[in-house]
């Protein structure tokens, strides 16, 4: 395993998640609702930040590696998956939503690595959609954690409209990437 920037901003990443739920089980004296949403919300968009800027650098400074393009995405599903459980449990999103969103993220993570495994990963790389799908859940996820109004804005009810986007964005990928992958699926169970 290459210890680099990048990798190290990704084990961040994945640090963060036990800071990030453990924000909601503080006792109320010492965090009330509100301070705990908005540190949740922080945290949150702390770790989407490193995501995004840890990719960069590891581009711009040549530190690409096979365990970091393993780790990644790892380390991405764990944080929304993570995210998704505390907002059900505050019952910020509902449960059909969450179910989608993960289940997806597992169904096309083990699709992936099959399709790696038959030297067929091209066919199933990251889409506009999915692409979309991520832009979308990545904003409603901090307004949802946020939760209480801003003056006109009610994140609630916006985090609420883009997380049902972001979930049927989630099951139009998902159809688009196992349509990518049927001829090899077809292929390989005959």
């Amino acid at each position: 395993m290459p210890l680099n920037i990048p990798n190290l901003l990704t084990w961040a990443r994945i640090l963060m998640i036990p800071l990030f739920v453990g924000v909601f089980y503080s006792p109320w004296h010492l965090l009330s609702r509100p301070e705990q949403n908005l540190w949740a919300m922080l945290i949150f968009v702390a770790a989407a930040v490193t995501d995004a800027f840890d990719g960069y650098l590891a581009r711009r400074l040549n530190q690409t590696s096979a365990f970091g393009a393993f780790l990644d995405p790892v380390a991405d599903k764990l944080m929304v998956t993570a995210a998704l459980i505390v907002l059900l449990q505050l019952g910020r999103v509902d449960a059909i939503v969450a179910f989608i969103i993960i289940g997806r993220e597992i169904a096309i993570s083990a699709l992936r690595e099959w399709m790696a495994k038959i030297g067929a990963a091209r066919s199933v790389a990251v889409s506009f959609l999915g692409k979309l799908k991520t832009i979308s859940q990545m904003v409603a996820i901090p307004m949802l954690l946020f939760h209480d109004p801003l003056g006109p804005l009610d994140p609630q009810w916006v985090g609420t409209w883009l997380i049902g986007a972001a979930a049927v964005l989630t099951l139009l990928s998902m159809a688009y990437y196992l349509n990518r992958a049927w001829p090899e699926i077809v292929a390989r169970n005959r």
